[in-house]
């Protein structure tokens, strides 16, 4: 017995290797569990008593993948794309022993196994899985920079052929139980409990110990390479694919099919070295670096509430009061009933608050048609939404969000109306984007208990929910209403009170920046391409369209009021006020902004965008319109951080990545600023601001920080 893997041989000679790492909730492929693995092959091997081994785990998983805190510091420390290869190699060599050691291995896949986890299972002579719906296989590396390299991109192929294989390796699809015997993946699926068992029947019956491609005369299924049409068409069409959906920003895909397509017209040794060699290459990359620490780590601390005040009793919110039944009230009632709260929708007329429920309505029908769901299960969530126009309704709510129009006055309204009804401790948080919660709070009798959910549209399907602390905000009010994000199974960061909170304000300056340039002459073509060249989700104008145009000029409007000589018009501003005022073109709700949207057909730029601003003779590059487009985000996160908006730099980049879309192979917008270098950040600033105005002026703040060569994460950290 070792201390990650508990060994065991039973009567028949079956040996069970139990994966099982201490204090841990989840089985990773941690170098220790590597070296005792390594240690077990070798005892099942050289003792003569036993016939065969099973390798099951002692937890609800079999194994979740890679240890990546042990990877994603790897560019920071300075690891070589050789070293890089050195570690996967190392990985594939235990699994290469395992397969040829001359005797039988199943494994008993009793969860998910992802990874690592899938490449070690694919490494073992036969493959028993469970038929719970939480169990799935998948290799969904490509998400976070990275690509397998443990022999996913060898064995899977050759299992089940280059076309079948590639989705799953390119994609990071993943496979329930049916989808892994219907394909081929595992021999059989069963209970959860007879797992062992039916893995120690095959052992004892007549295993082979070969695997398929180690057997003379093997031939790959469909094909090997490139060398039969099937595959040609394979290969040329997911790389043209590839190239439009990464515009070359993403290496790992690249990587992949690159390993794939090589290591396919070779012996399997030699394809697994090439896969390591595309490995290391990286790992060691800063692209790998960047969306390790943000995708995974970072979020994941942001999942597990790492900003949450100590000391705090954990809650469950059991009902929860929404305030306004618009699209963002709707949404907000839907995944708090999803996740099993009573939810009482309240508008000022019952037809508005019954159009809030059909969209939860809408939803589950569509769960259901997509077999997430049943018709009792639907009927029985929707039965937990309550519509009302009296206040008096919401007594007991524990958790009340305000989501209706963003104005100062309607919303002190609500408030009131609130307070007379709902518990003392209960907690008041409000939906708006952009008005700054302190002053919200002024119209609340418990401003201790007032904060700031911010939420993003469509709700159902953004992850991200800002949390703003106000100036009178109390732990338990924080605490509270992180309990609640993760209830619902959101993400959270926690932002500090300004006009705009963090994501609404960064967030602006991109569609700023885009109505600069439209402005300015700059083909408009050439501002939604680059963006999406950048790897923005959406160009824009596009977005302008998407939140309306009338949104955008109502909040200036406000914001405008609010501060007075002290507000500056954003340099995009008269675009708006052109399109709202004279134009009419207020956006994609009203059919008509800076894209028409004619009935049946897809969108695109109106064409009377160039005629209200005559092209530019020279257009700039690609290059500088995307420079344009992601410095001034950055730059902006830089002046939250300053300000103290942000005390965390991981929260600024989960924020923008899940929050608005900004680039993922950044890293975020902090991210972005250390991996061009501050001192070149500045520099480019600098350049932009004698360019294009005073929008891209740098503080001494940031000067001074780029002069001493200070990042915004510690070097060698995973998170700040």
């Amino acid at each position: 017995m070792n201390n990650t893997i508990q060994y065991s041989v039973d009567a028949d000679g079956i040996a069970t290797l139990m994966i099982d790492l201490p204090g841990k909730s989840m089985n990773v492929l941690c170098a220790e569990l590597i070296s005792d693995l390594s240690e077990c092959i070798d005892k099942v091997t050289t003792d003569d008593q036993v016939k065969g081994a099973v390798l099951a785990s002692g937890k609800s998983a079999f194994v979740a993948g890679a240890d990546l805190t042990e990877l994603v510091t790897a560019f920071d420390r300075g690891v070589t794309a050789e070293q890089g290869y050195q570690w996967s190699w190392q990985l594939t060599g235990v699994f290469r022993k395992m397969e040829t050691c001359g005797k039988p291995f199943a494994v008993a896949i009793n969860g998910l196994a992802l990874g690592g986890g899938f490449e070690l299972c694919l490494a073992c002579h036969y493959r028993v899985m469970s038929d719970h719906p939480k169990a799935v296989l998948g290799l969904p590396e490509v998400s976070i920079g990275l690509m397998p390299g443990a022999g996913g991109t060898q064995r899977l192929p050759r299992l089940i052929g280059v076309e079948k294989a590639l989705p799953v390796i390119l994609q990071g699809k993943k496979l329930s139980p049916k989808k892994a015997l219907e394909l081929g993946v595992v021999h059989e699926i069963a209970p959860v409990e007879e797992l062992l068992h039916r893995a120690k029947t095959w052992l004892k019956g007549t295993p082979h110990v070969q695997a398929p491609w180690d057997v003379k005369g093997f031939k790959f299924p469909g094909g090997a390479g490139a060398n039969t049409p099937r595959n040609a068409q394979t290969f040329m069409v997911g790389t043209s694919l590839l190239a439009a959906n990464t515009q070359h920003n993403y290496p790992a895909p690249i990587g992949a099919i690159s390993a794939v397509y090589e290591g396919c017209i070779t012996p399997i040794d030699t394809g697994l070295d090439i896969e390591s060699q595309y490995f290391g290459q990286l790992v060691s990359a800063v692209t790998a670096r960047n969306m390790m620490r943000s995708l995974f780590v970072n979020k994941g601390a942001a999942d597990k509430l790492a900003r949450r005040p100590e000391g705090i009793e954990k809650s469950r919110v059991t009902k929860l009061g929404i305030l306004g039944a618009g699209m963002m009230g709707a949404g907000i009632a839907y995944v708090s009933a999803r996740a099993g709260i009573q939810v009482v929708l309240l508008d000022t007329d019952i037809e508005s608050a019954e159009r809030g429920k059909a969209y939860s309505e809408n939803l589950f029908k569509k769960a259901i048609k997509r077999g997430y769901s049943t018709q009792e299960k639907a009927r029985a969530l929707l039965n937990m939404i309550h519509t009302t126009t009296e206040y008096a309704d919401l007594e007991a709510c524990e958790l009340v969000i305000e989501a209706v129009f963003e104005s100062r006055e309607i919303k002190a309204v609500v408030t009131a109306k609130t307070e007379a009804v709902i518990p003392e401790n209960a907690i008041f948080a409000s939906n708006t984007s952009t008005l700054p919660i302190t002053g919200l709070a002024e119209a609340s009798k418990r401003p201790q208990g007032f904060i700031g959910l911010h939420f993003f549209s469509p709700v159902d399907k953004m992850p991200l929910v800002e949390l703003i602390v106000g100036k009178k905000s109390s732990d338990e009010a924080i605490a509270r209403g992180l309990d609640y994000i993760q209830q619902i199974r959101k993400t959270p960061i926690v932002v500090n009170d300004s006009p705009g909170f963090y994501t609404s304000r960064v967030f602006s300056t991109s569609t700023n920046e885009g109505m600069t340039m439209l402005a300015e002459g700059i083909n408009p073509a050439l501002i939604e391409n680059a963006a999406k060249m950048a790897g923005l989700p959406v160009g824009p104008l596009a977005v302008m369209d998407e939140v309306t145009l009338e949104l955008g000029y109502r909040i200036t409007m406000q914001t405008a009021s609010d501060l007075g000589d002290d507000y500056t018009m954003a340099s995009g501003f008269p675009v708006i006020r052109k399109f709202v005022e004279e134009l009419d073109r207020k956006g994609k709700r009203y059919g008509k902004g800076f894209y028409d949207y004619p009935e049946g057909e897809k969108k695109h730029l109106w064409s009377g965008l160039v005629e209200l601003y005559p092209l530019l003779d020279e257009q700039p590059s690609a290059q500088e319109v995307i420079d344009r487009l992601l410095y001034c985000q950055a730059l902006e996160t830089a002046r939250c951080f300053e300000e103290g908006v942000m005390d965390y730099a991981a929260d600024a980049d989960v924020g923008s990545i899940f929050g608005w879309g900004f680039p993922p192979w950044t890293g975020g917008t902090l991210s972005f600023i250390d991996t061009v270098g501050i001192k070149h950040f500045v520099a480019e600033c600098d350049r932009m601001a004698a360019a294009y105005g005073p929008r891209f002026a740098v503080s001494d703040w940031l000067r001074q920080r780029a002069a001493a060569g200070e990042s915004f994460y510690q070097v060698g950290t995973a998170e700040i």
